[in-house]
């Protein structure tokens, strides 16, 4: 399967729990950070869930 990689652009500080906690599931806990996931249809959705924290490096 394919590999994303998502890096947090933005902080998590002030925002609602369920964001946090999406953060801290997709790895992310520091800006500027990168992980590399499986494209899967659930990870899509945790992305989306925090796009406006986090971006997709290609």
């Amino acid at each position: 399967m394919a590999k994303i990689k998502i890096k947090q652009v933005r902080s998590g500080i002030n925002r609602p729990k369920d964001q946090k906690a999406t953060l801290v599931a997709l790895g992310l806990n520091k800006m500027n950070r990168v992980v590399e996931k499986e494209d899967t249809p659930q990870i899509q959705g945790m992305i989306k869930k925090v796009s406006h924290l986090v971006e997709v490096v290609k």
